[in-house]
């Protein structure tokens, strides 16, 4: 799968990523850091990448805009270590299937992954 990993996500996500068989890359390494979600969104569309972020502006944005793609991978419910997020991670992708995560919302808390398919009604 090809992922953009955005703020706050550790870019150590995207590398943990590539080492396990995916296309991934941070926005800090491409420019993006200081990005508008705009943006970087249009950046995940052009280039097929599932977004992982922790910033809640982005289900509003694929709403609003009725996307149904790319996916996104939204991290709530507070700080975690760069463990915690790597272990969620690894749930997601165990426990999902690629065009699942393609085609959805799946928001991620320390107790649960629930998934809403795209686009949003």
């Amino acid at each position: 799968m090809r992922f953009l990993v955005d703020m706050p996500v550790s870019p150590d996500v995207a590398a943990w990523l590539i080492k396990n068989g995916h296309d991934a890359i941070h926005v800090a390494h491409i420019g993006l850091h200081k990005a508008e979600d705009k943006e970087i969104l249009e950046v995940a569309k052009k280039e097929k990448r599932i977004i992982i972020t922790a910033d809640l502006d982005f289900p509003q944005m694929f709403a609003l805009g009725r996307l149904e793609n790319p996916g996104l991978i939204l991290f709530r419910g507070g700080n975690y270590s760069e463990a915690e997020m790597l272990g969620l991670i690894k749930r997601v992708l165990d426990r999902l299937s690629e065009n699942e995560i393609k085609n959805s919302i799946i928001v991620v808390d320390k107790t649960r992954i629930r998934r809403t398919p795209l686009p949003i009604d």
